[in-house]
């Protein structure tokens, strides 16, 4: 019996070369590679998408893993030409896989179903697909050698693939690609392996003509995809933001997006799919955050920001001539980047990244704060909301010790805390951490139109907090009379228990995501 009828006899495998049985160990690697490639990269868009990555990232990884039990399983099924059923499994992959994250945007503004059915429903597709690659490969090698030997080969392979794929993925293909690019990049891997496997085993198929021009037809779509990604990317995010795309950019630590408006003069920015601001209103965010903290009597001679790389603090309190000098962290140098030198927001921060008393650090903020320095008079937290787990601990009652530590006798602390309308639990959360830091603790609230009710807390050591505030810089929003309504918790958003957030225990994020649930 020739070896491309419909069922091959197993031994017939034993003929391999020892060329083909080295292309087969390889593509073992390059399917790891890809499989991991695929589940982190929609374990990453539904983290932009819908946060939580802690839970998005686990979901996806078990049932990606319980998706490959029954792909190895469903192999039991298959007919005994094991080399085309694995190159039609590898055309199916890097079509599914490659246009995963385009699905995905696609997707989203529709229903949480939609999105969660088509996500489910790639990662069972991906996994099992996977799962039944390695259980044919290994019956395939175990014809040249002993089954321990085939089992040892392929597995180590495999594992060492999937280390490749996974430090690929955050410093290489992320970065450099995209979450849309990176997909159809990782797809062009899979279909290429095919192709490789078409021509080198073009005896073991039953037509090796049809199945080399499915593969290169596959081929072409990806580099296509992979050519106009930009412009893909463009039209999937059109679905994702109100407004006209104007910048975005991928960065090894988030995407960045600025929108703008054509019915409103309203430029917007996003963080990973999160509003940080409108140009039409955030004068009352940043006023809000600044002004109170800088009225506060004392020394105010060295500022520091944590966050804030937008500049528009940085814009607030360069109106205080005695400021001596200010020091912004920010760990993304695009972020300052584009602050600086993209007109409409360079426009908006009034040039205030350029400033002969601002320094610009990208650094980390927990392990900035975490170093010996100069002593701040005043701290300024202008961070995200704790949407992540990464971002909980710069909210914890162990940043707020790091940051007691490098403040100056007297000194003073504010931060922005989410809403206490929408996220009540997690707004006094933090006032309960950095209650158990400092002496002394103020809140305040002010109204966003963006945002909607928004919130603050100041801490202060050695001494109380005033309980009436004057404004002697310009401002177009805050006031005596505003700061004194702001201090004012009406009976729907008065303080609650909450409890103390640490690193250890990160209770503020779980606070975060059930507040936003209810």
């Amino acid at each position: 019996m020739p070896p491309n009828s419909i069922t091959t006899p197993v031994h017939i495998y034993s003929k391999l070369t020892s060329k083909q049985s080295t292309i087969l160990l390889l593509s073992i690697m390059i399917v790891a590679l890809c499989g991991i490639a695929y589940e982190l990269i929609i374990s990453t868009v539904s983290s932009y998408l819908l946060g939580n990555s802690v839970y998005q990232f686990s979901l996806t990884i078990g049932f990606f893993m319980f998706a490959m039990g029954v792909g190895s399983y469903l192999t039991k099924l298959l007919n005994d030409n094991l080399i085309q059923n694995f190159i039609a499994i590898e055309i199916a992959i890097s079509l599914v896989g490659g246009v995963c994250s385009l699905l995905l945007l696609m997707t989203f503004p529709y229903t949480r179903a939609l999105y969660e059915t088509v996500m489910f429903s790639l990662i069972f597709i991906i996994g099992a697909l996977v799962g039944m690659e390695i259980p044919i490969l290994t019956s395939i090698l175990s014809n040249k050698t002993s089954t321990r030997d085939s089992i040892a080969n392929v597995l180590s392979l495999d594992y060492f693939g999937a280390l490749i794929g996974s430090v690929a993925f955050p410093l290489l293909l992320l970065p450099h690609l995209g979450l849309i690019r990176s997909s159809f990049a990782v797809g062009l891997i899979n279909i290429l392996t095919a192709i490789i496997n078409v021509h080198f085993f073009k005896d073991y198929l039953r037509r090796p003509r049809l199945m080399m021009f499915i593969s290169l037809s596959v081929l072409t779509m990806l580099v296509l995809f992979t050519i106009f990604g930009t412009r893909l990317s463009s039209y999937a995010e059109k679905h994702l933001y109100f407004d006209q795309v104007i910048y975005k950019k991928q960065t090894k630590y988030q995407r960045i997006v600025v929108t703008e408006s054509h019915t409103t003069p309203d430029n917007r920015l996003y963080i990973d799919g999160h509003i940080q601001f409108s140009s039409r209103d955030e004068y009352r965010y940043h006023e809000s955050l600044v002004h109170p903290l800088m009225s506060v009597p004392g020394k105010r001679d060295n500022i520091l920001i944590l966050g804030g790389g937008d500049g528009l603090a940085v814009r607030e309190l360069l109106k205080y001539d005695d400021i001596k000098l200010i020091h912004l962290i920010d760990i993304d140098p695009e972020m300052t980047r584009i602050s600086a030198e993209l007109p409409m927001l360079a426009k908006l921060n009034q040039g205030s990244l350029e400033s002969d008393k601002l320094t610009v650090y990208n650094e980390d903020a927990f392990s900035f704060i975490n170093q010996a320095g100069i002593a701040y008079d005043r701290v300024i937290i202008d961070m995200p909301d704790p949407h992540n787990e990464a971002i909980n601990k710069l909210y914890s009652k162990e940043f707020y010790t790091m940051i007691r530590k490098r403040l100056a006798d007297d000194g003073v602390v504010v931060t922005q805390s989410s809403s206490p309308f929408f996220t009540p639990r997690t707004y006094w959360s933090i006032e309960k951490t950095l209650d158990y830091v400092y002496d002394d603790t103020l809140s305040f609230h002010t109204s966003i139109p963006s945002f909607g009710i928004w919130g603050y807390h100041m801490a202060r050591l050695g001494s109380d907090l005033p309980e009436s505030f004057e404004f002697n810089v310009p401002t177009r929003f805050i006031s005596e009379s505003v700061m004194n309504a702001a201090m004012v918790f009406p009976e729907d958003i008065a303080k609650m228990d909450s409890p103390v957030n640490s690193i250890m225990e990160p209770k503020l994020y779980q606070l975060y995501l059930e507040d936003l649930k209810l």
